[in-house]
């Protein structure tokens, strides 16, 4: 006999990649994304058991074999054969294209959002209400899956997903202390194996690139702009999502200018030819990833071999991006300067909108005597913002360029412990003393002349204080929605009762 394995509750969190793309909480989550972090949500494994055979309509069935019924006592008086039972295994609820969406898909969203802190009521009537929302936001999912497969500019390779399912594994693994207590909580999810787990993983990371890069590909293309929400959509989406947002804490906002040692001209000279002779091996054949271990002073990506995965536009400086996304797959750049140092870039695959790509970071010395300058040029620009000079031109003359300008209502017990020891209870329009940013790996320390611009007390969040999150929100998932019904006019959707 075939049952259906529950998977809806799970201690290690290993539900819920692929979710809704409407009504999503303001603070929870980015709604123009599809991909979901499946390491977030601790899940009650007790709480989700669940009756296959008590779900109506439209079953499939499979007879039970008659032979394994009690077996016959001698001398008995012959009985009259019993029919075979049904057991339920499963059920289809809608049918998209020509693929299904099945019962025990719903229930897993169903059982997910509880486990993520949502109530489940406990009268039929609404808890059919939440299936049905379910049901439509799992066929909108397929929608846009389909729609991406059909497009052959969007590559999701096989090698992308088995190294984010490999991360995320590790990730998971990583909360148990033994194998034995990572099998365990599989089970409880209804995993017979690591490998069945990671089967399942892998089917739904594959459906959230492809939802993603579809998405991202609209949007590049134009085809995706924002809807601008009327004020009453905005106010009603955040009455709908208030009790999901609890209280504003209390936060600072400032302005700083970041002076970093700079290095001498020689010092520069030196890691420029250090990188031509770099350029040159590689354009010859060395190989990019055993370089980039060997060489490269980025010591988030140096023992991957230089791999920054994928990125779109705006997330890397200006000097590194513009060059990565001219260059052509397996082409070496020439070095590229940056303020983090100097860049040898190679394009390893290129999507609609975004690039994979790999780099080899060297940064130039600094020693002592640049790191006592920036410190004494730090003290000068405190005491010239002091004595009223202009602080958005002193920032734009000397500011880092890898570091944030601004920071607008940060939560006052989120602030880094640099920061927080030096503005401590410093009221708006202060100018607190200098204060050092110790470097890191790859990286100097930095020194900071910092002016707080605002401060608000703890209290409930109101309309105004999140008015442009929710604009820029809603904007998108109504563009998204205006899509995919797009997407249902052309496409055959049957929902089954």
């Amino acid at each position: 006999m075939t049952q259906r394995r529950t998977r809806g509750a799970v201690a290690l969190a290993v539900l819920a990649l692929v979710g809704p793309l409407a009504g999503a909480g303001l603070a929870a989550q980015d709604s123009t994304r599809v991909g979901r972090d499946t390491t977030a949500v601790a899940r009650d494994t007790t709480s989700v058991a669940r009756d296959t055979a008590s779900s109506p309509g439209g079953s499939t069935a499979v007879p039970r074999d008659s032979t394994a019924a009690a077996p016959a006592k001698p001398a008995a008086a012959p009985q009259a054969e019993r029919a075979d039972t049904p057991i339920v295994v499963d059920r289809v609820v809608a049918v998209v294209g020509n693929r299904p969406v099945l019962a025990s898909q719903v229930d897993e969203e169903v059982f997910s959002r509880q486990s993520q802190g949502g109530h489940l009521p406990n009268d039929p009537d609404s808890l059919q209400v939440i299936r049905k929302q379910v049901v439509a936001s799992i066929v909108d999912e397929e929608l846009l899956v389909q729609q991406a497969q059909r497009d052959t500019s969007i590559k999701v390779t096989d090698q992308e997903i088995a190294d984010g399912v490999e991360q995320q594994v590790r990730k998971v693994r990583g909360n148990f202390q033994s194998e034995v207590d990572y099998r365990s909580e599989l089970k409880k999810a209804g995993f017979l194996t690591p490998e069945e787990y990671r089967r399942w993983l892998t089917d739904q990371q594959r459906r959230a690139a492809f939802q993603n890069r579809l998405i991202d590909k609209l949007r590049q293309d134009g085809k995706l702009k924002p809807v601008p929400p009327t004020d009453q959509e905005m106010r009603a989406y955040f009455n709908e999502q208030k009790g999901n947002l609890g209280n504003r804490p209390a936060t600072i906002s400032f302005r700083q200018i970041v002076i970093a040692p700079r290095p001498s001209p020689e010092a520069k000279a030196r890691t420029r030819a250090q990188a031509d002779s770099i350029v040159l091996e590689l354009r010859k054949g060395a190989d990019f990833a055993t370089a980039a271990k060997r060489f490269s002073q980025d010591p988030g990506s140096k023992e991957q071999g230089g791999s920054l995965n994928w990125f779109r536009r705006v997330v890397m400086v200006p000097e590194f991006e513009r060059v990565a996304f001219m260059l052509k797959p397996g082409v070496v750049s020439d070095p590229v300067e940056s303020p983090f140092g100097y860049h040898i870039i190679q394009v390893e695959r290129v999507q609609p909108g975004e690039v994979q790509a790999r780099h080899i970071l060297l940064i130039p010395d600094i020693d002592s005597v640049h790191v006592d300058s920036a410190q004494a040029l730090a003290d000068s620009v405190r005491k010239l913002v002091l004595h009223r000079a202009s602080f958005d031109s002193l920032q734009r003359a000397l500011h880092d360029p890898s570091a944030e300008r601004q920071a607008e209502n940060v939560p006052a017990d989120k602030l880094p412990d640099a920061y927080a020891k030096v503005i401590g209870q410093a009221d708006s329009g202060t100018v607190v003393p200098v204060f050092q940013l110790p470097g890191t790996a790859g990286t100097h320390q930095q020194f900071v002349v910092l002016q707080v611009t605002g401060r608000r007390p703890q209290g409930d969040i109101r309309f105004e204080d999140v008015r442009e999150r929710i604009r820029d929100q809603l904007g998108q998932q109504l563009a998204i929605r205006r899509y995919i019904d797009r997407l249902r006019q052309s496409t055959y959707v049957e929902i089954r009762s």
